[in-house]
């Protein structure tokens, strides 16, 4: 009897602890959830901005020519108006060297103008990959905060780096409310964001000397002593979760870790949720599972006096019978639910699938549509080049039928040859429009620059010829290849090619440049023209759909936004600028075959 009572107060007691951790894993694991949402809303808010900046071209202009008179003022100005409006900590710009040109605090005693920060990470992630993201304290304002930044490229060189930095303080205040205890740890084990600031700037561990050495280069934490939080794991949990236990004052205080990604990858949110609700429900349930057994036992002994051999087969026998009943339907439960969630699944696969299909088609439809709207444009310079081998063929044949009437047959072998080889030109420029109108899948791969070029000098040739239209080609001393579709590709070049031609049809100077050149790993494929160049409040917008610099009912506007969705594909990207010799410049950038080889 004594077993019996121990063994059912020890299941209740692992049973209520079992319970009351799943309880406040459940608990924990929602306001992890709504934690991570508003950590990655506040960093979410602010990476578009050193982006906006290193589109401007004062920026470019700064950083070609700092010591222009006024500009870097003017660039201290915008910047703070647009670090104003964003709501953000510092906004500032930097050359190549890390040293601060221009910067939205430049009239603040800790003004970053003149700093060199090419120390940082962040910089350095800017320069090497195109964009950085860094979190430490400031060594001129002793503040924290989290770090944006991009590389600014000028003709695909990069020629300085956008930063900005954004306090999260608002976010550890939102956090300060909710009872727990909620962390941010980088990957060297140092908690920087805190719902309670004591624990703000303590590690989870002992430092490692080479963390240690990292931090200290990048002054990520600097004059700040990173002491170790004392925290030991007694127990796992569930679900990846942990009993851990710190040492409070003269008690030791219990916690139920629970872990949670972030938008960093080398970021971890935790929540510590106090362990003491599950003690509580502990000591309750082996309370009443005392009084229970004590009520039981007492009942038992009465009607063991009376009835011991009749109550003790009712009993058993109800007993099953209620765990048989209770069995079956947590069973029918669970099944019901299984079979729903894998229908809802099914549908949701389904839904998912036939959207992917629309939107496949449609975009597949808007590239042919494309092909359909440049070949328009080129019918009269088509037509004319057909019609001139078609007059020459029937002049060829009336002429053999009176050479043969004269029995010279030799002039007649001579007119066939001509026939043969007008024929041949016409199934060339006829190919050629049949494979630049055919609609093929998107099928990527090695893709010689010179060849698509040139396909579409052939396409074009009629029109360059009529309008006068000199062609100045640089390349380099071998063929380079991209990763790309060929025909799509050529699509892009028609489009680019035939809108420089629309640009100068109104200019004196007629000259169209094409520029291809191979750096680190890209190809960068540059098409010039002497035209009045693009309105600057288009800009900004001149890739998206329905923007255009034609006449009303010279254009729908999706040319330029078709081939950016293209250049996308293939996983290059497509710019606009305006030369500062006049005219525009369209510039492509692929990946290099070669490259990608050699990798």
């Amino acid at each position: 009897m004594l077993c019996s009572v121990a063994a059912a107060l020890g299941i209740a007691w692992i049973s209520a602890e079992r319970i009351g951790i799943e309880r406040l894993h459940d608990t924990g694991t929602h306001k992890l959830d709504l934690y991570a949402a508003s950590l990655e809303s506040a960093l979410a808010k602010y990476d578009y901005l050193p982006g906006v900046v290193a589109l401007r071209q004062e920026v470019v202009g700064l950083l070609r020519t700092p010591a222009a008179p006024g500009l870097q003022q003017a660039m201290n100005v915008y910047l703070a108006e647009v670090n104003a409006e964003a709501r953000s900590a510092v906004l500032y710009v930097l050359d190549v060297h890390g040293l601060t040109l221009a910067a939205s605090n430049w009239n603040e005693e800790a003004s970053f103008v003149g700093m060199d920060l090419s120390y940082r990470p962040y910089f350095q992630d800017a320069l090497e990959h195109g964009t950085g993201r860094f979190y430490g304290i400031g060594t001129t304002s002793g503040k924290p905060g989290f770090y944006y930044s991009q590389a600014i490229r000028d003709r695909g060189q990069v020629i300085g780096v956008a930063a900005v930095k954004v306090s999260l303080d608002h976010v550890e205040q939102a956090w300060s409310g909710g009872g727990d205890i909620a962390l941010v740890v980088d990957a060297n084990g140092v908690v920087f964001l805190a719902s309670d600031p004591k624990w703000k700037f303590k590690t989870f561990g002992p430092l490692q000397p080479a963390a240690a050495a990292a931090i200290e280069k990048a002054r990520q934490y600097a004059g700040v002593r990173l002491a170790p939080l004392g925290l030991v794991a007694e127990a796992p949990a569930i679900d990846d979760s942990r009993i851990v236990a710190m040492a409070d004052g003269g008690s030791r205080r219990r916690y139920l870790e629970l872990a949670h990604p972030t938008p960093e990858p080398t970021w971890r949110l935790i929540l510590l949720s106090d362990y003491s609700p599950v003690n509580v429900l502990v000591r309750n349930t082996v309370a009443f599972t005392a009084v229970a057994l004590a009520f039981v036992f007492l009942l038992f002994l009465y009607l063991h006096q009376r009835r011991r051999a009749i109550y003790a087969s009712l009993a058993a026998k109800g007993a099953l019978q209620r765990a048989h009943d209770e069995l079956e339907r947590k069973v029918a439960e669970r099944t019901a639910d299984l079979v729903a969630a894998n229908e809802q699944l099914g549908r949701e696969v389904a839904e998912r699938q036939h959207t992917e299909q629309v939107l496949r088609e449609a975009q597949d439809g808007l590239v042919q549509a494309g092909k359909m709207a440049v070949l328009g444009q080129m019918a009269a310079g088509i037509t004319h080049e057909l019609n001139q081998p078609l007059a020459a063929l029937r002049t060829l044949s009336d002429n053999a039928r009176l050479l043969l009437a004269k029995a010279r047959t030799g002039d007649v072998q001579n007119n066939l040859a001509l026939i043969s080889q007008l024929t041949d030109r016409m199934a060339k420029i006829t190919g050629q429009l049949k494979a630049f109108a055919r609609k093929s899948p998107l099928h990527l791969g090695p893709v010689s620059v010179r060849r698509a070029l040139g396909n579409v000098q052939a396409l074009l040739e009629q029109r360059l010829r009529t309008e006068h239209v000199a062609i100045i080609e640089e390349w380099p001393e071998e063929d380079v290849e991209v990763r790309a579709d060929a025909n799509r590709l050529e699509q892009v070049l028609v489009n680019l090619v035939v809108n420089a031609l629309d640009a100068m049809h109104e200019t004196l100077v007629r000259r169209l440049e094409v520029s291809v050149r191979e750096h680190a790993g890209r190809v960068t494929i540059a098409v010039r023209d002497t035209g009045p160049g693009i309105a600057p409040e288009l800009l900004p917008r001149i890739f998206e759909p329905f923007v255009t610099t034609k006449e009303p009912g010279a254009g729908l506007g999706l040319g330029l936004a078709i081939s950016a969705g293209i250049i996308r594909e293939f996983g290059g990207s497509l710019n606009a600028a305006n030369r500062p010799q006049g005219g525009a410049e369209f510039t492509i950038e692929l990946a290099s075959v070669t490259e990608m080889h050699d990798a």
